[in-house]
C-alpha cells in the first residue's frame, strides 16, 4: 500500500474510533424535557469562539409544583440576544457538572448541557416532561437516613464520563426501596439510573442573624440497576 495512502487510512480510522466512542459516551448521559423559558439568557462562557448561555426552564412536576432548571445553550442553537419568556421549549442534551471557585471554595454547579432545541405549542403531560438516564460509577459512600416520619432516603455521588477523560459529578438522591438497595453502594461501582432533574431549595444559617437561600440541583431516581463488574462502558 503507498505510504501515503496507508497514513490517510488510519487517520481515518483513528477518526472514525473517536468519533465511536463519543458517540457510546454521550449515550451514558441523556436527558430530555420540555417546559417553559422563565429567564433572558445569560452569558456563561467561550470556547473557540462560540458563545454558550444559561437559561431557566420551569418544568412541571406530577404534583403542583415545578422544577426550574438552568439550561446551557449555545448561541449557534438559538438567537440568544432574543427573549423568550413565556414559551414553551424541548431539549435534549446532557446533564452536567463543573467547580466554579467562589470565595476560597469551590460549588459543584450543575446545567443540562443543550444539544438540541425546538419550541413547542403544547405541554404534554408532567410525567414526560423531564426524563433522565445516567451510568456511571459511585464515586463517594452513599449517605443512608431516614426521616422523623421513617421515609428512607439514600444520597449518592455518580461520575458519569465524558469524552477524551472528562467527568461529570452528578447528586442523585433515591427513595424507599432503592435507598436501602443503594445503601450498599461501594465506591467505583457502576450504576444506572433512571429518573428526573429536580431543583430543591434550602436555607443555609451562616450565623444567629444571617441566613442564605440556595437552590440545589439532583436526579431523583425511579430506578437503578447495580451493573457487573465484567461489563465494561
Amino acid at each position: 500500500m503507498n505510504i501515503n495512502i496507508k497514513i490517510k487510512f488510519l487517520k481515518a480510522q483513528k477518526m472514525k474510533g473517536e468519533i465511536l466512542m463519543v458517540d457510546k459516551v454521550i449515550e451514558n448521559n441523556r436527558v430530555a424535557i420540555i417546559g417553559e423559558i422563565v429567564s433572558d439568557f445569560r452569558f456563561s462562557h467561550q470556547v473557540y469562539g462560540e458563545g454558550f448561555y444559561v437559561v431557566d426552564v420551569a418544568v412541571n412536576r406530577l404534583s403542583d409544583l415545578s422544577d426550574i432548571i438552568p439550561m446551557m445553550v449555545s448561541e449557534r442553537l438559538v438567537d440568544v440576544s432574543a427573549s423568550y419568556i413565556g414559551q414553551l421549549v424541548e431539549a435534549s442534551g446532557q446533564f452536567r457538572s463543573y467547580n466554579r471557585h467562589d470565595e476560597g471554595k469551590n460549588k459543584l454547579m450543575l446545567s443540562i448541557f443543550v444539544r438540541e432545541w425546538q419550541f413547542v405549542d403544547e405541554n404534554p403531560e408532567a410525567g414526560k416532561t423531564n426524563q433522565i438516564f445516567l451510568d456511571g460509577f459511585i464515586c463517594k459512600p452513599p449517605i443512608y437516613r431516614k426521616t422523623p416520619l421513617g421515609r428512607e432516603i439514600a444520597d449518592l455521588l455518580v461520575a458519569v464520563n465524558r469524552p477524551y477523560g472528562k467527568s461529570d459529578y452528578i447528586p442523585c438522591i433515591a427513595w424507599g426501596r432503592n435507598a436501602r438497595f443503594a445503601s450498599s453502594f461501594e465506591v467505583g461501582a457502576r450504576i444506572q439510573i433512571w429518573g428526573r432533574v429536580q431543583s430543591r431549595e434550602y436555607v443555609k444559617k451562616l450565623n444567629e442573624e444571617e441566613i442564605q437561600h440556595h437552590i440545589a440541583y439532583e436526579v431523583s431516581v425511579s430506578k437503578l440497576e447495580l451493573v457487573e463488574s465484567e461489563e465494561e462502558l
